[in-house]
């Protein structure tokens, strides 16, 4: 329909017709409604159009996730025309092959992703060019001579994007900053911070606010309407480098088979006001960020490592969810207080567990409470099990790095008990401030986490199936799922099976709707527990304090801004959990560069038409063994197999096979570990 035509439909009088023709514009911009020829608008749905983000493979190929959910629409790399990863996009859909994902073409970019693009600057006879280092941008940008600025051949630069180019044009663009060469120490994660356009230093007035709120602290904690803890037994357990504690916990036997357990959750939202700049600036961040050299903080560290932080021996502001629990792990009582807390220990997971297995010593009410909280998270942990909630026991790996940034040794993370410990105490947290806010219909921003695509499932039914596992078609559970991982629990294949069932399952994310939370098996969830560290934690203690501490309504204004914060949030933790993912394997391959030619072994953890990828144990770092590499044979790429054959000999190579193998190169600028087969392997 034409806007005049749209106009007659609603009855809108010549007098609100601009008002309508702003609104039917910004609507446009939103990918609401489309324009199409002659300036007619269609909803994108009655056209074959799909509006979502792309997100754009190392392999050059696309995906559109679709905003009002759905199957995900795959865009070949010759159909995506200007558009680029993380961009808003219209597609239109082309075909529908049985059993696989939708596929199509990018008509439109609605909204770009960035501004800026990080990379490598090159000088040719004729002209200079940036190579991205982001391998989802799959095209170079062109720099004139006069936007070239004083940067070199060999340079890492930021390039803000004048010129988007076209589906047969280079996008042009002009440096803005020269972030040094090459393996100088901190410009590889200097240009991680960039390329995700991470906001790096907070604005001056965000500092001096925060600089104000800590010197107005220092007057003294008032009490008044607090529960004081300053007296139990209150301790955090973190990670051996934590610089900000969020929360910390207490135990306190009432009979013999009934406990008080408190979770101490840091009362940020005291401290910090709504509107306040600090608090755009925490919403405009929305999470911290925990690269492999540095922490890029939501809040300044005035808060987040001082006023707010649980620091041992300090009193310090808390919102407490005490608990009281029986010896089957039962809930039988909730409390939600204000309340102030003195940490007596910090204790790292390493030191907590070496407590509990008595090769540390401690005071002896710490030790009690220990042994206690474990016994308790275990029935947790068995009543959460029993439900069907899925738990991923997903090797990880730290990078230690020096002064320099540079990689020194990787340590793979063993998972303790007193992990588990914080995790179940934190989830029975979480769960319990959603039941609250159900039990009184509040406006919320909850954690949610949909099934699986049915296609996703088939998928994965298909390849395990050829493994000798059993997932059944006809239940799409967390229990199911969980059976499957069973199945394979102590096996070789377990880590490359529970990848792929990882793999087949959506993104969590945030929504101001109630949903349910798959993975957890939970009917409602909500997270409530790091307000130092997450935005719509920050939100969620507001409104507990407002509607149940201080028995006021939730302003209108929150209620009407929650879907934008949980939306902001979203894209703003996968930002996060991108750079920090692309710190940690950028340090991994330079690590590398000291084992040339040494010999490991690994799980084939993915094959391709070119070769298979080798996840190195220990290490958990990836490499490719190209199929060049594979001399005995000619091989054939097998996809329903996820198999090289060769064509001769019937040798294979599958998913999940183990291999010795032997690193041949590393290349730091494309971010690759060239591998080949181990001598032994080879004969």
């Amino acid at each position: 329909m034409k806007p005049k035509e749209i106009a007659r439909a609603l009855k809108v009088g010549p007098a609100e017709y601009g008002a309508l023709r702003r609104l039917l514009r910004q609507l446009e911009r939103d990918g609401e409604i489309y324009r199409v020829r002659k300036g007619r608008y269609a909803v994108p749905g009655r056209i074959n159009l799909i509006v979502g983000r792309l997100q754009v493979t190392r392999g050059g190929h696309g995906f559109v996730i679709p905003d009002s959910g759905g199957d995900d629409l795959f865009v070949r790399a010759s159909n995506l025309g200007n558009a680029y990863d993380g961009d808003h996009v219209a597609a239109r859909v082309e075909r529908r092959p049985r059993g696989q994902n939708p596929e199509g073409s990018i008509v439109r970019v609605l909204e770009r992703a960035r501004t800026r693009v990080v990379g490598l600057l090159h000088r040719s006879k004729r002209y200079t060019y940036l190579v991205p280092r982001e391998g989802s941008l799959h095209r170079d940008v062109l720099i004139p001579p006069e936007a070239r600025g004083r940067a070199r051949e060999g340079d890492v630069v930021v390039a803000r994007v004048t010129d988007w180019g076209s589906e047969h044009l280079d996008p042009a663009g002009e440096v803005i900053e020269v972030l040094g060469r090459v393996g100088d120490p901190g410009v590889d994660i200097l240009a991680i911070v960039h390329s995700h356009e991470l906001p790096a230093e907070f604005p001056p007035d965000v500092l001096a606010e925060a600089e104000e709120i800590r010197s107005r602290a220092t007057d003294g904690v008032k009490l008044e309407g607090r529960e004081d803890f300053r007296e139990s037994l209150t301790f955090t357990i973190d990670p051996v480098d934590a610089k900000d504690h969020d929360d910390a916990i207490s135990i306190q036997r009432l009979k013999k088979d009934l406990w008080r357990v408190g979770v101490h959750i840091a009362d940020v939202s005291h401290h910090v006001a709504e509107d306040s700049a600090i608090d755009a600036e925490a919403l405009r961040r929305g999470t911290s960020v925990y690269l492999v050299d540095r922490v890029l903080p939501m809040l300044p560290e005035a808060l987040s490592g001082d006023l707010c932080s649980l620091r041992p021996g300090l009193d310090r502001l808390t919102l407490s969810i005490q608990f009281e629990l029986n010896k089957a792990g039962e809930v039988l009582k909730t409390d939600l207080s204000a309340s102030v807390i003195r940490s007596r220990y910090a204790l790292s997971y390493e030191e907590a567990q070496a407590i509990v297995d008595g090769t540390a010593t401690a005071d002896g009410e710490l030790k009690r409470a220990l042994s206690q909280l474990r016994d308790l998270a275990s029935t947790l942990r068995e009543r959460r099990q029993a439900r069907g909630s899925l738990d991923f026991d997903l090797p990880e790996a730290r990078v230690v790095v020096n002064a320099a940034g540079e990689p020194t040794h990787v340590q793979r993370l063993m998972r303790l008990e007193t992990h588990q410990l914080i995790e179940e105490f934190m989830i029975l947290a979480n769960e319990s401030v959603a039941r609250m806010a159900i039990k009184r219909s509040l406006p919320f921003i909850f954690r949610v986490h949909e099934p699986p695509d049915p296609e996703r499932l088939d998928r994965l039914r298909e390849f395990v199936s050829r493994l000798g596992l059993r997932l059944p078609a006809t239940e799409a559970s967390p229990r199911a799922l969980q059976r499957l991982l069973a199945q394979v629990e102590g096996r070789p294949e377990e880590a490359i099976v529970s990848s792929l069932v990882l793999r087949s399952m959506k993104q969590a994310r945030y929504s101001a709707e109630l949903n349910q939370h798959f993975g957890l098996a939970s009917h409602a969830y909500a997270h409530f527990t790091s307000p130092i560290r997450r935005y719509p934690d920050l939100m969620v203690h507001r409104i507990l304090r407002r509607t149940i501490l201080e028995a006021l309504a939730v302003p209108e204004s929150w209620s009407d801004r929650l879907a934008s914060v949980a939306l902001q949030s979203s894209v703003r933790e996968r930002q996060a959990v991108e750079a920090e993912r692309e710190s940690v394997e950028l340090k991994k391959i330079e690590y590398m560069e000291r084992h040339l030619g040494d010999a490991f072994e690994g799980t084939v953890s993915g094959v391709t038409p070119y070769g298979l990828f080798v996840l190195l144990d220990d290490l958990l770092v990836e490499g490719l063994v190209h199929v060049s590499q594979l001399q005995d044979d000619y091989y054939h790429f097998l996809d329903e197999k996820h198999a090289l054959v060769g064509e001769v000999r019937k040798r294979s190579y599958r998913l999940g096979d183990r291999l010795d193998v032997q690193v041949l190169s590393v290349d730091r600028e494309a971010q690759k570990l060239d591998l080949g087969l181990a001598p032994e392997e080879v004969s």
